[in-house]
């Protein structure tokens, strides 16, 4: 049986989730990367996307992150994000529409912070439900 790890995936309003795991994918600004039990320790910064997690018992968790960074310790790792959400939790067609006025703000030259976290959040949510089916 694979080594597992503590895995916490903490929002700004929340736990999104938290447990035991023998690996978890992230992309950092550098590119995915890959993180098993015992791993170096590191904190990276993460960039808007999809986190997966491989649960102890095999099962994928996957979450959209809206940036934010990825701290591991030999036994520990945390992604903390100012956003995240379960896939299973996101609703499509909620997703959908924000990216769709996050769009429309974009061409109208709106290119403000509030409207870049817009666009980053439902395009992960998105990206998310993809890798989920």
């Amino acid at each position: 049986m694979a080594e597992t790890l503590w895995v916490e995936v903490v929002a700004a309003d929340r736990v999104v989730w938290e447990g035991d795991a023998v690996s978890v994918v992230a992309r950092t600004t550098e590119g995915d990367i890959g993180i098993l039990a015992h791993h170096e320790p590191m904190i990276a910064p993460l960039v808007p996307g999809v986190a997966e997690v491989t649960t102890a018992d095999g099962r994928r968790e996957i979450i959209a992150v809206e940036g934010g960074f990825l701290s591991m310790t030999l036994t520990r790792c945390a992604i903390i994000a100012p956003f995240a959400r379960l896939a299973h939790e996101v609703s499509l067609p909620e997703a959908e529409a924000e990216l769709r006025d996050a769009q429309r703000r974009l061409d109208e030259g709106d290119i403000s912070d509030e409207t870049m976290r817009h666009y980053n959040r439902a395009s992960a949510q998105i990206k998310a439900l993809e890798r989920r089916s």
